[in-house]
């Protein structure tokens, strides 16, 4: 599980990097997607905020109760991985409808979508999730 934690603390800063240049309006126009200056597209860009900042906060949660021996890590763990999963499938569904093929944002939104299908299957597989077992007890 170390490897997931790697990701974890890439994918979490990333996210909070990106939305915090986001909100500065630090990225160069030339880096930003086709039709920034279209507010439906601005608007749809905005509507990942409140996802990206809860798979943040679950993703570190996980790091949290793993450093703590919590057990409870794999269910924060497993909730963020599958929101990152629906993260990049949202993104990459949304720019194929479009038909907008720029490598700039189909790679990270690519690697959103991938790699928690590394860790899902080990996560459900060495849990108690796999036997039924209430977590919320």
């Amino acid at each position: 599980m170390n490897k997931l934690m790697i990701f974890f603390l890439i994918t979490d800063i990333g996210f909070i990097l990106y939305w915090g240049i986001t909100i500065l309006g630090v990225i160069p126009q030339e880096y930003l997607y086709q039709d920034y200056t279209n507010q439906l597209l601005v608007t749809w860009n905005w509507s990942f905020f409140p996802l990206d900042i809860l798979i943040s906060i679950t993703g570190f949660i996980s790091l949290y109760l793993l450093r703590k021996k919590n057990d409870r890590w794999k269910v924060a763990a497993l909730i963020s991985l599958i929101l990152t999963f629906c993260s990049g499938l949202q993104a990459i569904a949304f720019w194929t409808i479009k038909l907008d093929f720029d490598i700039g944002w189909w790679l990270p939104n690519l690697y959103l979508l991938i790699y928690p299908l590394f860790f899902i299957p080990s996560i459900v597989k060495g849990s108690r999730l796999s036997k039924g077992a209430d977590y919320c007890d």
